[in-house]
């Protein structure tokens, strides 16, 4: 390691089964009035009204915001504090997937430091108030947003999504119990595993990654690509789900501290244009932007390789590559992931603002974290090909 390295996470961490169960105590530990942020598909399954019965417990008295969806926007941001400052609320809750996590990061620091949530990009408004205490409480195994310092906000007037990066928007407790992500329906099992999948691979490839999230992300990629297939065509196998779901934390806490490189970067537009859901997006990008990115990413593509095929040892390291790329490939395949035409999204629409999604990418800073940085041009040609990427066969053309 040739210089220092910096390493975050929140200040406890809860996993494994029925962890839920420490809600109502950290809860209580933190302060005296609850908003629980969270989705109305968690309320209708019961996670909200069990969170409710936990807070209960406790003595808790709390409000509710139920309305965030697949894609958290400004606007979500902006009911939901205007309920925690009416209702004085000193503590923060959310339960689901990355949506409502990431507008409960962003109601935590608003409520203290004032302001719109686009005023902190770039750290362009200081936080210099200490946010409301924040609790994460995950119910897919993907995002990995309970143990990181981002928060990724649609900025409805300018379509853009926002990436907020900073130390204040970690939460301080993450509570991950895998019994909460067997209601998870199986394409959003499938979308959000190949995300934390990918989450740990762009940390692993980072130009920022240091050895202890090199740790977190082989362990992540070990797990996820040994569990996601049995956690996807069985999905009451508690063991499987108990597997992603821990991969999914060490996956967010790797690219949390080494940072996201192209595939965020390239997705965020088409989530943000396209109202495709996060997951599913990166999904749709990985395999064809590791080809492009192969060149040189050798050395890290071939100890994938190895993760995920203990025992290649005779091939050189470009084989080894081609068969983490392979490997990933046939994942995507057998999770039936979509690609763009397929989801639905309209080439003609798509091809009009390929420019602007290429340069809303590259301006999140993202892309320059990846081992090859691309131009604007090839951001461009990746997008056209990933329209109708094809997970079955070899595209070597993007190596070039």
């Amino acid at each position: 390691m040739k210089k220092f390295a910096e390493f975050r996470m929140p200040n406890a961490l809860y996993y494994g089964r029925d962890a839920l169960g420490k809600l109502g105590e950290e809860a209580a530990g933190l302060g005296e009035k609850v908003l629980l942020i969270s989705d109305r598909v968690m309320e209708k399954i019961g996670h909200v009204r069990k969170c409710e019965e936990l807070l209960e417990q406790h003595n808790l008295p709390f409000v509710s915001y139920l309305d965030v969806n697949t894609e958290p926007t400004d606007l979500h941001v902006k009911e939901a504090l205007e309920i925690c400052l009416e209702e004085q609320c000193d503590v923060i809750v959310a339960i689901g997937g990355g949506s409502c996590m990431d507008t409960g990061k962003a109601v935590a620091v608003v409520a203290s430091n004032g302001g719109y949530i686009g005023d902190y990009r770039r750290g362009a408004k200081k936080i210099s108030e200490k946010p409301l205490p924040f609790i994460a409480i995950p119910t897919t195994a993907g995002t990995g947003s309970e143990v990181t310092d981002v928060t990724v906000i649609t900025n409805t007037k300018d379509d853009i999504k926002m990436m907020i990066k900073d130390s204040n928007f970690l939460p301080c407790t993450a509570i991950v119990d895998p019994i909460l992500t067997l209601s998870t329906p199986k394409n959003v099992t499938a979308a959000t595993g190949v995300d934390a999948l990918c989450h740990a691979i762009e940390a692993l490839i980072s130009k920022k990654s240091q050895p202890l999230t090199d740790d977190f992300a082989r362990s992540a990629i070990a797990s996820i690509t040994g569990n996601l297939r049995t956690a996807y065509h069985q999905p009451e196998n508690v063991d499987a789900k108990e597997e992603m779901a821990l991969a999914s934390m060490q996956a967010g806490l790797a690219f949390s501290n080494a940072s996201v490189t192209l595939v965020h970067g390239m997705s965020r537009p088409i989530g943000a244009l396209f109202h495709v859901p996060h997951g599913v997006s990166n999904a749709m990008l990985l395999p064809a932007v590791l080809e492009f990115s192969k060149r040189d990413a050798m050395d890290q593509l071939a100890a994938i390789a190895q993760i995920i095929k203990p025992g290649l040892d005779k091939q050189d390291k470009e084989e080894l590559a081609d068969i983490a790329i392979k490997e990933i490939k046939k994942l995507c395949a057998d999770l039936q992931i979509p690609n763009l035409k397929s989801w639905g999204v309209d080439q003609e629409a798509f091809k009009q603002v390929i420019s602007k999604m290429a340069a809303d990418a590259l301006d999140s800073g993202s892309p320059g974290n990846n081992p090859r940085v691309p131009t604007h041009e090839e951001i461009m040609d990746l997008y056209l090909i990933c329209y109708d990427y094809d997970f079955s066969i070899s595209s070597a053309m993007i190596q070039s």
